[in-house]
């Protein structure tokens, strides 16, 4: 089950309570889940009972004791559990939640986490004459479209030369009527350094603009194009290219995808794969956040060019899948990752890439889902290790789920590369 999936779910619980007569209350046309915080627990929670306890004249604690019945009866749902004033904190069978999760991914592709339709909101973005503030905004209108908004984008001002290398465009240019402020307006690239950022090129151009946060001043050197573990841009690109090896790789060892249950059957003496850090200590963990006294940690709401770093990537060749990120420090120690850690701290990654696009959008905050990007590229890089067989060892229904998991990395570090206006090439 999907964060998607789960947010109908909860929809239609209140909807069969309200049917039943338990809550009299109009159903809303949102639900919302996110990962629990402290003091939740399993892998989802929902405030649904405090948004509907004033309609429905009874406490938040109550209203979730009505729904509880509801959910907990739901295939792919194993337990409920009642927190704080009223949350519900939903566990999912954790094996069939992958499968779907991977099976959604691949059959949305780079569009995963896209609203279905358009909801009706018209948005305009009016930005200052100044190179990152138009990127910004642009940026933001792809992440605004993707959602279900039409959005228009004026600026104050616009330099030709800025199409020609960093790719960006508005629909218009001038002074807007004095109803519309400038509303997007991010910690400007110093004049003295705008040479800098259109030496770049399009992809690490874009980049320097876009990863930092709207209120940080961007870093403009060429430590953008570097091809190392140190480079963010290159880890994102890196995991995009190993994915896609990883297919190539597979159908010459004649194999294809098949999502299931990622199991740790394969070699090793102990039955147990391990897979190597990328480099000095990647981090490969979830990124979900947290709150307080188990709320959501944040909404899941149902309703290329030139600067490319070149070179050789270690490809996912059989019988070689264990190469340590290129440009790794000789001698860094890597440490070993258990298949069981880090598949699903990868699904933790790919689940929360909906509530990232979401709230990107509404934030007009780019740098989200940048930084979201680099999060499961740092989640994938250890699990791309283990989706080949090693060795003499057989193409199993274990491996066809790794490279199922592995090709859902791809179709979401493409999408959002692509969201933000840069390439996601195959190679590197």
């Amino acid at each position: 089950m999907t964060p998607v999936e789960l947010s109908r779910t909860v929809l239609h619980a209140v909807r069969r309570a309200v049917d039943a007569g338990e809550l009299s209350v109009a159903v809303p046309t949102r639900a919302v889940v996110a990962p629990p915080g402290p003091g939740g627990c399993g892998d989802y929670a929902t405030s649904i009972a405090l948004q509907l306890a004033r309609p429905a004249g009874q406490t938040p604690f109550r209203v979730a004791e009505v729904l509880r019945p509801y959910l907990v009866g739901t295939d792919g749902i194993t337990d409920v559990v009642l927190t704080g004033p009223g949350f519900l904190n939903i566990s999912l069978d954790r094996a069939a939640a992958g499968v779907g999760l991977v099976g959604e991914i691949l059959r949305r592709g780079a569009r995963y986490g896209y609203a279905e339709q358009r909801d009706g909101r018209v948005v305009q973005l009016h930005c200052p004459h100044d190179l990152r503030a138009v990127v910004v905004a642009e940026a933001s209108a792809r992440l605004l479209r993707s959602q279900g908004a039409l959005v228009r984008v004026t600026a104050e001002g616009f330099e030709d030369v800025w199409t020609s290398v960093l790719g960006v465009t508005v629909d218009a240019v001038g002074h807007a009527p004095a109803e519309l402020p400038v509303n997007v307006r991010p910690v400007p690239v110093p004049a003295s350094e705008t040479a800098d950022v259109m030496s770049l090129g399009r992809d690490a151009g874009r980049w320097a603009l876009l990863h930092p946060a709207a209120h940080d001043r961007p870093r403009t050197g060429d430590e953008h194009l570097v091809q190392r573990e140190s480079n963010p841009l290159f880890r994102v690109r890196y995991a995009h290219a190993r994915a896609r090896a990883a297919t190539r790789n597979a159908a010459d060892l004649g194999f294809t995808a098949d999502p299931g249950p990622v199991t740790c059957t394969g070699s090793g003496g102990s039955g147990t794969p391990t897979v190597t850090g990328s480099g000095s200590g990647t981090p490969a963990g979830p990124v979900a956040g947290s709150a307080g006294s188990g709320a959501p940690t944040g909404p899941v709401a149902v309703s290329g060019g030139s600067g490319t770093p070149t070179g050789p990537v270690a490809g996912t060749a059989p019988g070689t899948p264990t190469a340590p990120l290129p440009g790794t420090a000789p001698g860094t120690p890597t440490a070993p990752t258990p298949l069981a850690d880090a598949a699903p701290a990868l699904l933790a990654a790919l689940a929360d890439h909906p509530r990232v696009l979401a709230a990107a959008a509404e934030h007009r905050a780019p740098d989200r889902l940048a930084r979201h990007l680099v999060a499961v590229a740092d989640a994938a890089l250890p699990f791309l290790l283990t989706v080949l067989p090693r060795g003499g060892e057989k193409p199993s229904a274990a491996h066809r789920a790794r490279l199922a998991l592995a090709e859902a990395v791809g179709a979401v570090l493409a999408g959002g590369l692509d969201l933000l206006g840069i390439d996601a090439p195959d190679h590197l």
